[in-house]
């Protein structure tokens, strides 16, 4: 049927606005499924990466599973943590490791049920893990920032979620060791489980990421960046310097004048966003019974954040992240 060119005007008029938002939502990048696994409530540094993630429009967290024991303990951190955020929507898995056990954020938790956590609770952890990967419609990036004994466990009883998953993990020193000295170091979460982790640094994962200390053990806010924190009004914020007080042993959050060592952003970071503020190379690795990871040639291939190009705009880029921006 042929249209009046009067009638038409309008619909001709209007395409190039049409396209415009075409254009626009092509832009946009696809959201990414995520599962965390995370040693939380050890380290505070857990406490930043998760509400780092949870903010990020990109990320489509479809479970958060616990590491290295102390199950009941990071359970209730995880879901007191994620309503504070207003993400109850977020699956919580108890990862492998004994039950009790308890750390510097207890005093958040300590009159915390957890059967009241309005989103879904898995007492099997490495299963929902396990059930998270195969019921993806796409690959899940698995952001692992503690000690490897769920995603090993996850790895021994279904091998084959490794060719469903891109890994991105916060492990290893292959340069340079704690504070950036030039000695590597039996970095934390290697040394506590090194069997795990040479389960993991082996798996035929469809793609492998890590951050060493090379790179994570320099992140530090201080200045006008922690400043800007302890002003902000935001909630989230204010829930995240609390649970660095408490970690801190601090009275007040007055006293903080700086955070500690944020190791753990980065992997978000690398899983997150384009890489472009990091150097990364390609390096065979190998974790060794000690705790050691380092460069080999009978090492599987490894994309590794060796350095930063820009760590300043880093630490902008976190704080603003922090802040949900």
């Amino acid at each position: 049927m042929r249209i009046p060119i009067l009638l038409a005007l309008p619909a001709l008029l209007l395409m190039p606005r049409v396209l415009a938002a075409q254009d626009s939502d092509s832009a946009a990048p696809a959201r990414m499924a995520v599962i965390l696994d995370t040693d939380i409530g050890d380290d505070i540094d857990d406490t930043w990466a998760l509400f780092q993630l949870v903010r990020h429009a990109r990320a489509d967290v479809k479970l958060v599973t616990s590491t290295y024991g102390k199950q009941e303990y990071r359970g209730k951190l995880l879901a007191k943590l994620l309503t504070a955020a207003g993400r109850s929507d977020i699956p919580v898995g108890l990862g492998a490791g004994t039950q009790k056990g308890t750390a510097k954020q207890q005093e958040f938790i300590k009159d915390y049920d957890l059967s009241t956590y309005a989103g879904k609770v898995h007492t099997d952890g490495v299963q929902a893990m396990i059930d998270t990967i195969h019921a993806s419609r796409q690959p899940i990036t698995l952001i692992a920032i503690g000690p490897l004994n769920t995603v090993a466990a996850a790895l021994e009883k279904d091998p084959a979620i490794a060719a469903k998953t891109h890994f991105v993990g916060m492990h290893g020193s292959v340069r340079k060791g704690y504070g950036g000295k030039d000695k590597i170091d039996a970095e934390w979460n290697v040394r506590a489980a090194p069997k795990e982790a040479q389960r993991v640094f082996s798996a035929p994962w469809k793609s492998m990421t890590i951050t060493p200390l090379d790179t994570c053990g320099l992140i530090r806010l201080d200045g006008e960046n922690f400043a800007r924190l302890k002003a902000s009004q935001d909630k989230i914020v204010q829930t995240l310097l609390e649970n660095y007080r408490m970690w801190a042993g601090k009275k007040s959050v007055d006293e903080l004048k700086a955070s500690s060592t944020l190791f753990d952003t980065v992997a978000v970071y690398l899983a997150l966003h384009d890489r472009s503020l990091a150097v990364m190379e390609d390096l065979n690795i190998v974790a060794d019974d000690k705790g050691f990871t380092r460069i080999d040639p009978a090492g599987r291939k490894i994309a590794v954040a060796a350095s930063w190009k820009d760590l300043k705009a880093y630490h902008n880029l976190l704080t603003g992240a922090i802040q949900g921006q």
